[in-house]
């Protein structure tokens, strides 16, 4: 989309919101790159601006590896293929080389954490699409050659840290790539399920006492595909057909077809946390996002992630942490694997669907005084782990699964304008940054990507694309498609985010504050909250207002309560009034 002069407001010298209120913006002085930040190693989570990334879809460093393990390497046969540019299920190209290279790019943007998809040895092809998105591994010892060597990821991670950029992995404990197969399913040999495309219906626990089970197998030519090799005994699985994703099967169900491994088993818990732990020997990453939590027992969480935790102290890494995917929009489940699972962190969904009701529903802004209401169920205090609480939460707008904010953005009924894609984009954004949590940004939002959907339709090319379905897109912000190179540092959307960035390094009460909730309404309008930080004896207090309205809203019920300060505020207002879609930071005196 082009640059509407409508919206030119949103990047404005900022003016004095009341009589009562001075602004001192201009003797601010910003400190974004990760560089003029405390040491990575000493550095706190609640610090971080994190991207998350497909390396496969971001940048091709190295052609050489594009076909992934060699033609003559056995070895690794099934780790080799699936390359085609033009398809959104295939790999593209994009390695830990592209990566490498564009470290100043991320670095320029405020980002100081790089979480990356995983990233070891896939099975390269299954029914018909591939693994560049790293969630079938065959190899826990080894890196993709799609995406390149153990020598490089170790690289990568080196001239991450000289710009003192964290690196995070993706894993993955609940599951490994298809490669048993049922007799029932899928014929004596195995093969019937390649061919044919059938399903294996799921069968429960009450079910398998009835003698009504799979007869698993793993083909011919395939027993010793995976590593570690304990992997390679079809008795660490549950063997029960495939997840419909909900009760028994949500837990012990097969993903697609993937080999869902049998947690409850003591073998399983002792054989990933070793797997993990020489993971962290090799890399010494920072920290770990944990893949599909919600569909592994409690029971295993709460011995991984102590041993893990502790483990990577030994290796010196003090401040490595880990955060879940749970999959839920309810902060009484997410707060469970935290609380009771022993996890340091978990995304924080509950606030994704908030952000989605408030600016793309447009209901009122109680949403999030409720939301916020619950994050004291987040509050540990573990013995064997530091205690947590809702400022450790992983905040994000969209993902690689369920989609871009800005896509939902075009499915709204209020049928919205370029301007207001933006400026509610831009708006969602900057609630992740000022709210409690820590913030993500998925990679290709600076850009103005928006997609087709969720899962391959929001994976798009930063290098230049050859998918149709990608190349159709109207990119906000921008004349720009995905058929062309999308690393432009002067995209407002990388601007802005940049902009963020320098505001939430700048002030510890927007990274460490206690928030309190100050107003909200049951219309769109006006949310405020407080984040109130003090150390060694000084105290920072905060107030952030977001307006989700499309009106002006008056402030003075808030700010003139108090003696206070602008910080910032994204758009121009009148005296006492905050701009449509926008947000302002004060500093109480």
């Amino acid at each position: 989309m082009k640059i509407l002069v409508t919206i030119c407001f949103l990047f404005s010298l900022h003016n004095v919101v009341s009589a009562q209120t001075t602004s001192i913006e201009n003797n601010i002085s910003f400190h974004a790159k990760a560089a003029k930040l405390a040491p990575y190693q000493e550095r706190d989570f609640q610090d971080e601006v994190f991207y998350f990334v497909l390396p496969d879809r971001f940048y091709n460093g190295d052609k050489s590896n594009d076909l992934g393990a060699p033609a003559d390497d056995k070895k690794r046969a099934l780790s080799r293929g699936g390359f085609d540019k033009s398809h959104k299920g295939m790999y593209h190209g994009g390695d830990l080389a592209g990566l490498t290279q564009k470290l100043p790019y991320l670095d320029n943007m405020g980002i100081t954490a790089i979480w990356l998809t995983p990233v070891l040895r896939n099975q390269a092809m299954q029914a018909g699409t591939s693994g560049y998105h790293g969630y079938w591994i065959l190899d826990f010892t080894e890196i993709d050659p799609h995406l390149g060597s153990n020598a490089e990821l170790k690289h990568f991670i080196a001239q991450a840290h000289k710009r003192n950029i964290k690196v995070f992995f993706d894993i993955i404990t609940n599951h490994t790539a298809d490669v048993i197969k049922y007799e029932e399913c899928h014929g004596k040999d195995g093969l019937g399920w390649i061919v044919k495309g059938n399903e294996c219906p799921f069968k429960s626990l009450a079910e398998l006492v009835e003698g009504d089970s799979y007869t698993p197998l793993i083909p011919v030519g395939s027993e010793n595909l995976k590593t570690p090799s304990w992997l390679n005994d079809i008795d660490v699985y549950h063997n029960q057909g495939d997840s419909h994703w909900a009760g028994e099967s949500s837990i012990r169900g097969d993903f697609a077809g993937l080999d869902d491994v049998n947690t409850d088993s003591e073998k399983v818990v002792t054989g990933m946390i070793d797997i993990y732990k020489k993971i962290i020997n090799e890399f010494k990453p920072d920290g770990f996002r944990i893949d599909t939590v919600k569909h592994v027992n409690m029971e295993f969480w709460q011995d991984f992630s102590p041993a893990l935790m502790a483990h990577a102290k030994t290796q010196g890494i003090d401040n490595f942490t880990m955060y879940g995917e749970v999959y839920s929009f309810e902060p009484e489940l997410l707060s469970r694997f935290t609380v009771a699972g022993k996890l340091p962190s978990v995304l924080d969904f509950a606030l994704q669907g908030a952000l989605q009701k408030t600016l793309v529903e447009q209901q009122g802004t109680d949403v999030l005084a409720a939301l916020f209401a619950k994050d004291h169920l987040y509050r540990t205090t573990h013995d064997d782990i530091e205690n947590t609480n809702a400022n450790q939460l992983v905040n994000f707008t969209g993902n690689h699964d369920m989609g871009r904010f800005a896509y939902s953005l075009t499915q709204s009924k209020y049928n919205y304008s370029e301007s207001a894609q933006i400026q509610r984009n831009l708006l969602a954004h900057a609630m992740l940054y000022f709210s409690r949590g820590v913030p993500v940004i998925y990679y290709g939002d600076e850009q103005g990507f928006v997609g087709d959907g969720n899962d391959q339709a929001s994976r798009q090319d930063m290098m230049p694309s050859k998918v149709a379905s990608y190349n159709d897109d109207d990119l906000l912000a921008t004349d720009k498609t995905t058929a062309a190179d999308n690393f432009d540092t002067t995209h407002m959307f990388y601007q802005t985010f940049a902009k963020y960035a320098e505001l939430f390094q700048q002030y510890p009460a927007l990274r460490f504050g206690q928030q309190t909730t100050l107003y909200s309404q049951r219309e769109p309008g006006v949310f405020a909250l407080q984040r109130v930080h003090s150390d060694k004896g000084k105290e920072q207090k905060l107030i952030v207002v977001y307006n989700t309205s499309t009106q002006a809203q008056d402030l003075t019920a808030i700010i003139n309560k108090q003696d206070t300060t602008l910080l910032y505020q994204s758009a121009t207002s009148v005296e006492g009034k905050i701009s449509p879609l926008s947000f302002a930071i004060y500093n109480v005196l």
